[in-house]
């Protein structure tokens, strides 16, 4: 399915940082017949679209208590439970049938 893309790296045009159009993504896109690539980074898109659904709360760093991959969430963690990032909650969560 992705054997005709390959990993692309970008420039985010808000925030000048690198970041990788993976193949997968580039699929979903032609999929989708998106013909543009990416032009903002994934924390830049997400902010452009919280800014644009009126959506200020804050949002505050975390590091996934099982992979420790560094995310962001909407509320303060405390320490008095863990805190797991998308991929590692998704992982938790048990399976529907």
């Amino acid at each position: 399915m992705y054997e005709n893309y390959q990993d692309e790296t970008l420039t985010c045009r808000e925030c000048g940082q690198e970041f990788v159009f993976s193949a997968s993504e580039q699929a979903f896109y032609a999929e989708k017949g998106f013909t543009n690539k990416p032009a903002r980074c994934r924390d830049c898109r997400n902010a452009r679209k919280r800014a644009q659904s009126g959506d200020d709360r804050p949002l505050f760093d975390a590091v996934c208590d099982e992979c420790g991959a560094s995310f962001q969430l909407r509320f303060q963690p405390n320490g008095s439970k863990p805190v797991y990032c998308p991929t590692c909650f998704q992982s938790r969560r048990p399976a529907r049938y």
